[in-house]
């Protein structure tokens, strides 16, 4: 089984719902780096504030990109990401303009993805592609998959938690066979417990998107101890 460490590094942990505040920015990074998680996900606003709360820490700061339905033009979600990343993001979650994609406008949704990838570029920062997988078919999925790999994405990620679906098993599995083997897939909404995350690693899952961070790592270490407390008594 994985560690708490060795997960809490694939975790984002995100403060995104719009009526989070200032003090649970400040709380959700306090949280981050007491877990000492891979990213935060602050209301993009909230960049420079997040960046003057993780001084001194090793967690990484993302910015969520035409959160949360993608529906941006191209050249808006290019400046945004830009403008995230010269106030301190060095990594990026933009949402796939989910009509586009439903429209099969495939050239549009690649030139979407690129511009934003691009920007990203100059930084050195990792882009992670959201599809929103509730709202799409299989074969609209596995499109966005291919899309977002073929612009360049590093990861692709299955939802934004805004919508009543998120991660599933299935959708993991299916996205994990679509890209090739330098694309982490994320799983992202309604991760809220230890079982769940499991499965979804399981499934092919690197990276995860929650607010359920304490939940989940708390969940694990009670797990990694009772495993230790039936081995001793073996």
């Amino acid at each position: 089984m994985l560690s708490v460490e060795e997960l809490a590094q694939m975790i984002d942990h995100s403060v995104l719902l719009p009526q989070q505040t200032e003090k649970d920015l400040e709380e959700g990074v306090a949280l981050a780096c007491a877990y000492n998680v891979k990213c935060i996900v602050p209301k993009i606003f909230q960049i420079p504030r997040a960046k003057e709360l993780l001084k001194g820490s090793s967690v990484r700061l993302c910015a969520a990109i035409a959160f949360p339905q993608g529906l941006n033009p191209p050249e808006v979600k290019r400046y945004e990401a830009e403008w995230a990343l010269s106030h301190g993001a060095v990594e990026l979650d933009m949402v796939i303009n989910i009509s586009a994609l439903k429209s099969r406008l495939h050239d549009y949704v690649q030139r979407d993805i690129a511009g934003v990838i691009e920007a990203a570029q100059r930084y050195g920062a990792p882009v992670k592609v959201i599809l929103e997988t509730c709202l799409l078919t299989n074969d609209e999925k596995i499109a966005g998959c291919q899309i977002a790999e073929r612009a360049g994405a590093g990861f692709v990620k299955t939802s934004t938690a805004t919508q009543p679906g998120g991660a599933t098993v299935e959708d993991i599995r299916l996205m994990r066979a679509t890209v090739g083997p330098n694309v982490v897939v994320k799983a992202s909404g309604y991760v809220t417990d230890i079982d769940k995350t499991l499965a979804l690693y399981e499934a092919g899952a690197r990276r995860f998107g929650t607010g359920y961070t304490k939940n989940i790592l708390e969940g694990l270490k009670s797990k990694l101890a009772a495993e230790a407390g039936a081995t001793a008594a073996r």
